[in-house]
């Protein structure tokens, strides 16, 4: 599709419960949650109409209360 969404969650727990309320809502999995190499966790879907997304947490990028990014 071109282009990859994402977001960024608070916890892996989080980036878990997010994916699957996406699949419950007719989203399809692409890619199962898990660690990856630069030390997140992160997995992909795609959504009715195809747009792929990322949902993701970052111990290295801290989120606000409001969910922006903290960058150091």
């Amino acid at each position: 599709s071109g282009i990859t969404l994402a977001q960024n969650l608070e916890s892996k727990e989080a980036v878990d419960r997010a994916m699957d309320r996406a699949i419950a809502a007719g989203g399809k999995l692409l890619k199962k949650p898990q660690d990856v190499f630069w030390g997140g966790y992160s997995g992909y879907f795609a959504d009715p109409e195809g747009h792929i997304w990322e949902l993701a947490w970052n111990p290295f990028f801290p989120l606000t209360e409001d969910g922006g990014i903290v960058l150091p």
